[in-house]
């Protein structure tokens, strides 16, 4: 609801306008003269003033050359009386929107606040995309709005030019390696080589040559020198995906060039000194594998100076619809299909999935969806069969819930209602943690104790939601 000012000295003058704006159920203030009108402006987010320009204490003129001062102040019409137009015009060099002249016809009145109104709206929405237009340019391919998407903008901007070494966490394909991208896009080091590692993906008789490199004959097939990963990217960021999957051996060594910022060839006992800023990701809970001896834990809190978490796709609500509309256009212009948008029923079933894939399985089944699409839309029967089995087992499932509710009490069946959304809460968040118990407790807000008691009275096994 819009919010309008009168500020007027007369008591007739506001009533009358004020019973003339109400039938338009604008939120109305009031004040007497300038000096009231400028602190209502201050502590109200006021949208649109009616200011009369001949008043005591403070003229109209006077605050209008205030408000020039202002960011975010909002429009004013000034009112004036009959024959002194010039009056009014000289208002609006100083900022002013439209001038109203006294005495004024209601339905003049009215036609200037819904026009002003109207142009407000517009000038929050360009604003409002402006700011969406300048986040995407920003932070490239990492899509959204949600608060959690927020969170790590804002961690982004935070930690960016500094040297911290930072641990990103969350399942697989929630966008780890873009977020770490970001980070070095941002940072001082910029002009300087950002070099990723899958730490998971290299076997380990390979993954120690193809960090810190090997001098010629270090083994068979060593040839010749060859620098590794972490010299190349001296000077700039080097990214460890996947740390978790890292062996014992080979995490003494990282703990080492984390210490000492120094390295040597296999092959060589000459050490290397590296100017290197350092981010590692997992999607293991790495609590957990300290505990059963996988990691090592003076590692760990040398990586976890800073972590940044990434929630899995499914709990971060309509961020589905801007990455679906994301992919949309950038694959429509890839194949050259002429696809406009997603039909509703389609979008509901995006939605509706769990995504155990994050936005890498939305990326890929949108991709593959857009290449076979026939239309200009794309509709249900042109995603995978799976997605939409999934959304109408759901919709039977609570159908059913439905039909046989009217069978029970009212205490009953809100128990019901209640634990079946306790049970299916738990269950995500878990599922984020990768189960560990702890973790999820604090992120809920409550004793680790209280945690187990509620997974045992809601029948959940965390090794069966895993």
């Amino acid at each position: 609801m819009a919010k309008i000012l009168i500020v007027d000295d007369e008591k007739a003058a506001r009533f009358g306008m004020k019973k003339a704006l109400q039938k338009n159920n604008y939120e109305i203030e009031e004040a007497t003269n300038g000096h009231e009108a400028l602190q209502t402006i201050q502590n109200s987010e006021i949208d649109l003033v009616f200011l009369d320009l001949n008043m005591p204490v403070m003229g109209g003129m006077e605050v209008l050359s205030h408000l020039q001062t202002q960011k975010n102040a909002p429009i004013v019409i000034v009112v004036t009386a009959y024959g002194t137009e010039k009056i009014a015009v000289e208002a609006m060099k100083r900022g002013a929107y439209d001038y109203l002249t006294k005495p004024y016809d209601v339905d003049e009145l009215r036609l200037i606040a819904q026009r002003s109104i109207e142009k407000i709206s517009l000038t929050k929405e360009n604003q409002r995309l402006q700011q969406q237009i300048k986040i995407q340019e920003s932070f490239g391919e990492i899509i959204g709005q949600s608060q959690a998407i927020k969170k790590i903008y804002d961690l982004i901007e935070k930690v960016a030019n500094t040297d911290v070494t930072v641990l990103i966490c969350g399942e697989s394909g929630t966008g780890k390696e873009l977020v770490a991208r970001e980070i070095h896009k941002h940072s001082n080091r910029r002009n300087y080589n950002f070099i990723a590692t899958n730490c998971a993906a290299l076997p380990e008789n390979l993954i120690e040559s193809e960090l810190f490199g090997h001098e010629k004959g270090a083994f068979t097939s060593a040839g010749e020198q060859r620098k590794g990963k972490v010299e190349e990217a001296h000077k700039g960021t080097l990214f460890l995906d996947e740390i978790g999957d890292m062996s014992l051996h080979t995490q003494a060594k990282i703990l080492r060039l984390l210490q000492n910022k120094t390295i040597e060839r296999l092959g060589s006992n000459h050490p290397i000194q590296v100017d290197v800023r350092f981010i590692a990701a997992t999607n293991k809970d790495l609590v957990q594998e300290i505990e059963d001896n996988n990691f090592r834990e003076d590692l760990y809190y040398r990586i976890k100076v800073l972590d940044i978490y990434l929630p899995p796709l499914r709990e971060r609500g309509n961020d589905i619809t801007l990455l679906t509309n994301h992919f949309l256009t950038l694959f429509s212009e890839k194949y050259n299909k002429n696809i406009s948008h997603v039909e509703p029923d389609a979008m509901k079933a995006l939605h509706n999935y769990h995504w155990p894939g994050n936005v890498r399985q939305l990326r890929n089944v949108l991709e593959k969806s857009i290449l076979l699409a026939m239309n200009t839309t794309l509709t249900l029967q042109d995603l995978p069969s799976d997605i939409v089995n999934i959304n109408q087992e759901k919709l039977c499932k609570e159908l059913n819930l439905f039909q046989n509710i009217s069978e029970l009490s009212f205490r009953d069946a809100k128990k019901m209602y209640v634990q079946n959304f306790e049970r299916k809460f738990i269950t995500q968040r878990l599922r984020a943690f990768q189960g560990n118990i702890s973790q999820t407790a604090n992120s809920l807000e409550i004793p680790r104790q209280s945690l187990q008691q509620k997974l045992k009275e809601l029948e959940i096994q965390v090794k069966d939601i895993l």
